[in-house]
């Protein structure tokens, strides 16, 4: 039997620095909690229905990434051990526990670093209507779920309210300047790189993913979350077939279900029923067994 679904969080004494869609994150001076809930989003709206133990396996995923990457790039994890979280935190270890992370406060940069090796989604719909995703060309004939010959990297817009909107390089380059978008485009490769060939001897294709990043110090480090179902496509390596869509370990199940039933974003959001839910768990679930087996 599961636990019960942790949807919302308070601490007293603690000011409440950003409230995401899943994350919760807290104001400790030159630090921040975050708290992962159990909440799921889709099509930039919160559903109703949680996915109990989720805020979890997306900490969990996030921790074994920032460990095993922390050579690419540096990044913001301090700790995840709530016995030594600092006040005011004591007394909350119970519900903290497994689904938080103590992190450097850094400055965002309002940019969602997205690197695609598989065209899938959003990038094979451009890829259909243009034949290039954010401005790259791409070569004629590619299907659905292709390997691409290199890894791209496609920028998108971090919006506060609504749809992040797709970027050229050029456009990126006018928002951070050249020597930052440069950075940003080697840091972000080179991580979805070592991330996929791991993905791959795990029995994981990592078809795409988003990275964030910030500033501290005037340094370039990975911030948010880490290589997640939430922010990742996985599929099973062993059922891998181009040429159609591919069984998911990510929200991609969720996406498809709320797009059977006719919803795709706007008021209201529809509940979950339980099996869906179940299955979306058992997915996320079977991807982080693969990804830490031995």
């Amino acid at each position: 039997m599961r636990e019960e679904a942790l949807t919302e969080i308070d601490i007293p004494g603690l000011k409440r620095f950003i409230r995401g869609k899943v994350r919760e994150v807290f104001d400790l001076g030159s630090q921040l909690l975050i708290v992962a809930t159990d909440r799921v989003s889709a099509f930039d709206a919160v559903l109703p229905t949680p996915i109990p133990g989720k805020g979890k396996i997306l900490t969990q995923f996030s921790l074994f990434w920032f460990g095993y990457l922390r050579g690419v790039v540096g990044n913001h994890l301090l700790s995840s051990d709530v016995g030594k979280y600092p006040e005011p935190l004591g007394g909350f270890e119970e519900v903290l526990s497994g689904r938080s992370m103590l992190v450097a406060k850094a400055e965002r940069i309002d940019v969602e670093c997205i690197v695609r090796g598989y065209l899938a989604g959003s990038g094979w719909r451009e890829y259909r209507r243009k034949g290039k995703i954010c401005g790259v060309r791409l070569p004629q004939g590619l299907r659905e779920g292709d390997r691409l010959p290199q890894p791209i990297f496609t920028p998108t817009t971090k919006a506060t309210k609504g749809h992040d909107e797709p970027m050229s390089f050029p456009q990126l380059v006018g928002l951070v300047g050249e020597e930052r978008a440069e950075i940003l485009k080697r840091i972000s490769l080179s991580l979805y790189e070592k991330a996929l060939d791991y993905s791959l001897s795990k029995g994981l294709v990592l078809a795409d993913t988003k990275f964030e990043f910030g500033l501290l110090d005037g340094e370039i480090i990975w911030i948010d979350e880490a290589l997640t179902p939430d922010s990742s496509r996985y599929w099973p390596a062993d059922e891998y077939k181009p040429g159609q869509a591919q069984r998911s370990f990510d929200k991609q199940y969720l996406r498809d279900y709320l797009r059977s039933i006719g919803w795709e974003g706007g008021t209201p959001a529809p509940h979950l029923p339980p099996p869906i839910v179940d299955e979306l768990i058992r997915r996320y679930e079977e991807a982080l067994r693969r990804l830490s087996s031995e």
